[in-house]
């Protein structure tokens, strides 16, 4: 059906092999009592020089692989992943700080054109 989510995904390494986990891909609406698990793990297929690469850089400072992209080409669902690395504290509060005066502004720019 080509619904498919990737906003809680991430990917990981194990045993050489790497699987991409919490990736959502809807169930066959027409389909019988043997459709699988949506939110099941899933195999991704790379060469193995690929994988011990990409498995040095996550074992830096918090770097982790996260899908980027999917798309469909026949029966595979293709998925582009990219190393990532997770905020700092003092990046989220600047962040939130940023959302706060964009409110702000928006409310007051509301209240103004009343």
């Amino acid at each position: 059906m080509g619904k498919c989510s990737i906003r809680e995904a991430y990917v990981g390494i194990e045993d050489g092999q790497m699987y991409i986990y919490g990736m959502n891909i809807s169930p066959y609406e027409k389909g019988n009592i043997f459709n699988r698990d949506p939110l099941r793990t899933r195999k991704l297929l790379m060469h193995k020089s690929e994988i011990r690469k990409l498995q040095s850089r996550m074992k830096e400072k918090g770097y982790t692989l996260v899908p980027t992209e999917i798309y469909f080409r026949d029966a595979l669902i293709k998925v582009q992943i990219g190393l990532a690395r997770g905020k700092k504290l003092y990046d989220k509060r600047a962040d939130i700080a940023k959302k706060d005066m964009r409110r702000s502004t928006e409310r007051s720019f509301k209240v103004q054109n009343l």
